[in-house]
């Protein structure tokens, strides 16, 4: 099952980058719900998701309405607010879509969108000197519970893909030949 991510109303364009690369790395489709601090054009965007952008599986909503009226399934709204931990959540329960809800950087999601599910409205734990971590901290770390409790066909686990460097690469490494390259770039010689 293809996870989903919303952004609501996200303001850093970093963070949204970020949070693209996420969803390329996860096989997660991105929903943006605007307003959008930004445009999707912006060279900080593409820079931010590296030469990952062509992969990535996204799609704008003019607001939450919209959203809602084109995606049916199970929400799960990631909030401070919210009274429990996102790892209560069993996401291989679900037959339904899955959508992972985040709020805007600096103001989250509307209280009264909140308050229509409360049952679904999770905190990922921290201590009380923060209010919340980085928006797109908490998306991977939401994107990594769900994909592992649904252990995606697509997800290379655990081990390195063959079509990167592959599963044994740290066998096969020639440390002597890496060992030369990083004593030549650091100046050692």
């Amino acid at each position: 099952m293809k996870i989903n991510v919303v952004l609501y109303h996200p303001e850093i364009p970093q963070n949204t980058g970020n949070i693209m690369r996420s969803c390329v790395g996860f096989h997660a489709k991105l929903h943006l719900i605007k307003p959008l601090g930004f445009r999707l054009d912006e060279t900080r965007l593409k820079r931010s998701c590296v030469d990952y952008y062509e992969y990535i599986d996204y799609e704008v909503y003019e607001d939450f309405t919209d959203f809602k009226n084109k995606n049916k399934g199970k929400y799960y709204y990631f909030t401070r607010y919210g009274k429990k931990s996102p790892s209560s959540i069993r996401f291989e329960k679900d037959e339904e879509p899955i959508y992972l809800i985040f709020g805007s950087e600096s103001i989250g999601i509307a209280y009264d969108i909140l308050k229509q599910d409360l049952e679904h409205c999770y905190r990922i734990p921290t201590t009380d000197k923060i209010r919340s971590l980085n928006l797109s901290n908490c998306v991977a770390i939401a994107l990594f519970l769900a994909s592992e409790q649904l252990n995606s066909e697509e997800i290379a686990i655990p081990y390195e893909p063959e079509t990167l460097k592959g599963k044994d690469f740290l066998e096969k490494v020639d440390l002597s030949v890496l060992s030369k390259k990083y004593s030549e770039y650091k100046g050692d010689e």
